[in-house]
């Protein structure tokens, strides 16, 4: 995070920091780290920058992704995959996500997966990070050893070194291998029985696959609406399974010839039937979980210190810090939204609010004031209005316009707001 102006950093004691993937977070957080005067290495089991960002058209061996000894794939894009909020709120406050004067990039506000890539490569590009990061090695084991230390073992994944593992010793660890790998699935009664196909969303690639098919969509995500609108291009028919309902009511979608949503399946059955809870039933071919992902962290070994309980990592000190490692362990990028509130306490509230354990990371409301609060503890400013006011404009744009508030954007002035500050910000540092 960029410091403030005036702020003079204190004398801080070099350390040798490992940081586990080269995603977005992973990249920010080297850059800093290796900005305060630490020693630096960055382990990515791919061949580039991006993490999840990275497209690939393969999927994994097993499509629901359930067995354990799947051929697995990191990326979890699909190819028509475009942002959900803009460009100008994505960016890092220093290097904004600004448009590029090149016909093969791709200027559009919500922009598609491939052109984040490029701003992410960019980014690294700029400020040499990639001289930090070592390519195709996988962590297999991090560890607690004496005298506050972690051992990390890697393995190299390919070239002449390939299978070749090696032990080192770094002072402290950052875990930033992102959360969108490892299927989550939702729990069907009959589904053993049932003669259908299962995928999950992490396998989706293109609608091809359900041509004429008859298709349950389990979800009520921003991906769950996209996959379902593309699917319902080419499926026979598509029945939308969720809880509650974000736009519109349940059955029949007026939009379209051959969609349908439905409140949560109740089970189904050997004949092919999925049975819904109004009692609806339908014949179907294909069921597509777009249910989410777990926190995985297979390679990390805490002694119990850290544990992934329904998807809840902690005890973790703002999502951040397990307070009995802090701060040689760390984790970056779990929130998948944000909301303040110590550790015993926020889990206390949690409890009184009957939430499940699996939304400790998806923290609501308040994602201005838990950010202005990490930005204050590096010194940094707090979030620019505009960026805020931005955030809140898609939220709302995304309630009252789901298929098309990417294109119908009505807050010109607070891009204009954006690109000044840009400006500013340049100007300050030329000078």
């Amino acid at each position: 995070m960029l410091r403030s102006p005036g702020h003079a950093p204190q004398p801080i004691v070099s350390r040798h920091v490992a940081v586990i993937g080269a995603g977005a977070a992973g990249l920010v957080t080297a850059r800093e780290l290796s900005r305060e005067g630490h020693s630096v290495v960055v382990f990515e089991r791919g061949d580039q920058v991006g993490g999840t960002w990275v497209y690939t058209p393969n999927v994994e061996s097993d499509p629901i992704g359930l067995e354990p000894t799947r051929t697995t794939v990191h990326s979890s894009l699909y190819d028509s995959l475009r942002t959900n909020i803009p460009r100008e709120a994505m960016g890092f406050r220093d290097y904004p996500f600004v448009p590029k004067d090149d016909p093969d990039r791709d200027p559009r506000r919500f922009p598609g997966h491939r052109e984040v890539l490029m701003y992410l490569q960019d980014f690294t590009r700029e400020f040499r990070i990639d001289e930090l990061v070592r390519f195709e090695t996988e962590v297999v084991r991090v560890r607690l050893v004496e005298e506050e230390k972690w051992k990390i073992k890697s393995k190299q994944r390919s070239g002449k070194e390939m299978g070749l593992e090696l032990d080192e010793i770094f002072d402290a660890v950052v875990v930033c291998n992102g959360h969108f790998t490892e299927p989550r699935v939702a729990y069907i009664p009959g589904i053993n029985e049932w003669p259908g196909k299962q995928m999950h969303s992490h396998n989706y690639r293109d609608p091809e696959p359900f041509r004429d098919k008859v298709v349950v969509l389990i979800g009520n995500s921003v991906s769950a609406f996209d996959i379902s609108w593309e699917v319902a291009g080419v499926a026979k028919e598509i029945h939308i399974a969720a809880r509650t309902v974000i736009d519109g009511t349940f059955g029949k979608q007026p939009a379209y010839d051959n969609m349908w949503r439905h409140p949560m399946i109740k089970d189904v059955c050997e004949d092919g039937s999925v049975n819904f809870l109004d009692g609806s039933i339908v014949i179907a071919d294909i069921i597509l979980h777009c249910t989410g992902y777990k926190y995985h962290f297979p390679f990390l070994e805490t002694n119990g210190i850290v544990t992934v309980d329904d998807n809840r990592v902690g005890p973790l000190y703002k999502h951040i810090f397990p307070p009995a490692l802090a701060p040689q362990l760390s984790f970056v990028g779990l929130p998948w939204k944000e909301r303040m509130g110590d550790v015993e306490a926020f889990y206390s509230s949690l409890e009184t609010f009957g939430t499940p354990k699996r939304y400790t990371h998806c923290l609501g409301d308040n994602l201005v004031e838990y950010n202005n609060w990490l930005a204050s503890q590096c010194g940094c400013p707090a979030f620019e209005d505009w960026r805020m006011q931005m955030f809140l404009v898609t939220i709302k744009s995304k309630l009252a316009h789901l298929e098309s508030y990417r294109e119908e954007w009505e807050a010109q002035h607070l891009v204009l707001q954006a690109y000044e500050n840009f400006i500013k910000h340049t100007s300050e540092q030329v000078s």
